[in-house]
């Protein structure tokens, strides 16, 4: 099967797609929804998110300005919400008003929290730094909450019930979490024992 060169671009597919939130100057709730995230430290818990900063974003001066965020989490049945806190902007609708999420302050850092998401971080900043286009900001998440009905009965995170918003960058659409098809560490882990017993590449 044959390969070809693309033209450079960023791809994004797939990817979780998120909502970060913070107060501004004027103690509103701003909130904007990003494809450009990651987990980036285990010790202490940390993830970095990346947002355009060749425009002016009142999301992203807000964050700034109280050097906190929370990160939310939408399932699959807030899309239209979630998409369109990502197309409007701050300075022209009080976006969060407008689709009737409702905020509560963060406990552990100066960010609001969108009650209506099922899965929340509250993130203080610990370093921001400019690629390009975009400011990178990593938080140290400071909490973590979570609808119990997502959890399992070790309180762990089920992404089948969360039903997270996949974006795909490539084909600009969003889509679902796919079917399970192996468990985590176990197929290398059994092909790394053939290999060490000779037996691998037979």
């Amino acid at each position: 099967m044959g390969k070809r060169d693309l033209k450079l671009h960023v791809i994004v597919s797939p990817t979780e797609t998120v909502i970060v939130s913070a107060y501004d100057e004027e103690g509103t709730a701003q909130a904007c929804t990003l494809a450009f995230y990651m987990v980036s430290s285990h010790v202490p818990p940390c993830v970095t998110i990346a947002i355009n900063a060749t425009h002016k974003r009142k999301t992203l001066q807000a964050m700034l300005q109280r050097n906190a965020f929370t990160l939310g989490f939408p399932c699959a049945d807030q899309v239209r919400e979630a998409d369109y806190l990502g197309v409007e902007s701050g300075y022209n609708a009080n976006k969060l008003k407008n689709i009737g999420f409702t905020v509560m302050h963060a406990q552990t850092v100066d960010a609001p929290l969108i009650n209506e998401l099922p899965l929340s971080l509250e993130c203080a900043i610990v370093h921001t730094v400019t690629i390009g286009s975009h400011m990178q900001l990593t938080g140290e998440v400071k909490r973590i909450i979570a609808e119990e009905s997502i959890l399992d009965e070790k309180d762990r995170i089920i992404p089948g019930k969360l039903n997270p918003i996949i974006y795909d960058g490539e084909q600009v659409q969003y889509l679902a979490l796919g079917a399970k098809i192996s468990d985590a560490y176990k197929p290398g882990v059994d092909w790394k024992k053939l290999f060490d017993e000779g037996v691998g590449n037979e």
